[in-house]
């Protein structure tokens, strides 16, 4: 459901700035990844739903080649200028650069705007929450240039488009998963989808007397300047080591049986860990949907327990403030499961939790955690909403 203040005071902040009114309004959601980290560019199966959370944005076509951004949310950073004709990645741009690198994206692939247009945005999703703002951006971006100058492409390549734009205009070398589940959410039901083909189907998220719960470390992680990148390099090495011995193109190829056959290959032990973690992490999350299909949430929730732990041993992208919000949570009798989500290194925790439970689990994990971090984290009760679309206009 749109929020309605949120788009209220967005066109007004967006009159304020350019000094006419809006022509369009439209909204990309968040997402939280069930289970399937960090397998998106191994080429296994991963389960995002979109979240109700997202990014609204506010746009109006002008004569010219120009192109103004600026952010509701931070009024204080003014409006950013450049024209259709110089879209280059400047550092001191900040969000904007994913914004031009959409237009410069859709240009490449024979989509390219006739003029220029006022585009003023407000996000409903924590900053830097791993809950995706940038791919919501992304996705938004493509969405209004979509209806804005009716361009006939779909919403898969409007993710494909987002995706170049954060690989090859942003520098982050991101999988499809993000701007995937951005752009094809569908309310109240995940993805499953399988990132080497793209083939996707929706399953029904029933949760009976549960409920997914994100938690927010509120410890700002920077994926870009991460070790994301270091772990992308360090899976393409492995994988070019096992292809020596088995005719695979990804990682997420090989069953977990068929990997033990080969991973006395792996020689170095950094490389052995993130690439067992590939091969379990995707096995674990055919079993999850398998397990949800048939209503068995307790078997969904040891799953995404064991992602986390392989994802903290094996993969190395948990954080204490991680570790410490999924070792709280386990200890809640009403938790069915509890993981990291995301990139890592910071962000979100996503969680089942009974919710009759929910008081508890929120009142316990919220006071450890404080208790040994020094400062809260967020809760968020999360719903589970439909993909981009025009809101007004």
């Amino acid at each position: 459901m749109a929020d309605e203040t949120v788009i209220s005071n967005l066109k007004k902040s967006f009159e304020d700035t350019f000094g006419a009114p809006a022509e369009l309004v439209c909204f990309a959601p968040g997402r939280v990844n069930l289970i399937g980290e960090h397998i998106d560019y191994n080429g296994g199966h991963v389960f995002p739903c979109a979240l109700t959370l997202g990014t609204y944005g506010a746009a109006r076509r002008r004569a010219d080649r120009t192109v103004r951004m600026a952010s509701a949310n931070f009024p204080e950073a003014g409006v950013t200028e450049v024209s259709l004709d110089d879209l280059a990645y400047r550092k001191e741009d900040g969000w904007t650069n994913y914004v031009k690198g959409v237009i410069w994206a859709f240009a490449k692939n024979g989509y390219a705007c006739e003029n220029g247009f006022d585009f003023m945005v407000s996000g409903t999703i924590p900053n830097k929450s791993g809950l995706s703002s940038s791919a919501s951006l992304e996705v938004l971006t493509g969405e209004t240039m979509m209806e804005m100058f009716s361009f006939d492409n779909d919403q898969i390549h409007n993710a494909l488009f987002g995706q170049q734009a954060e690989n090859q205009f942003v520098g982050m070398n991101c999988g499809i998963m993000d701007q995937f589940a951005s752009a094809m959410g569908r309310k109240d039901k995940a993805i499953f989808l399988n990132t080497a083909t793209l083939d996707y189907s929706y399953a029904p998220v029933v949760l009976k007397d549960a409920e997914l719960i994100i938690v927010n470390t509120n410890k700002p992680h920077e994926l870009t300047d991460s070790a994301y990148n270091e772990r992308r390099s360090q899976c393409e090495e492995a994988l070019a080591i096992l292809k020596k011995a088995k005719p695979i193109k990804a990682l997420c190829d090989l069953t977990p049986d068929e990997f033990d056959e080969v991973k006395h290959l792996l020689t170095d032990d950094v490389l052995l860990r993130r690439a067992r973690h590939a091969v379990t992490e995707d096995a674990r999350t055919v079993a999850a949907v398998k397990a949800l299909d048939a209503g068995n949430l307790e078997e969904f929730g040891k799953l995404m327990d064991a992602s986390h732990v392989s994802l903290r041993d094996d993969f190395e992208v948990s954080c204490r403030e991680l570790d410490i919000l999924a070792e709280e949570a386990w200890k809640i009798p009403g938790t069915i499961g509890a993981r990291m989500t995301g990139g890592g290194f910071g962000g979100c925790t996503v969680n089942i939790v009974k919710s009759e439970a929910v008081p508890e689990f929120i009142e316990r994990v919220g006071n450890a955690y404080k208790e040994k971090v020094g400062y809260e984290a967020s809760f968020y009760r999360a719903a589970i909403g439909d993909g981009p679309h025009k809101v007004d206009g």
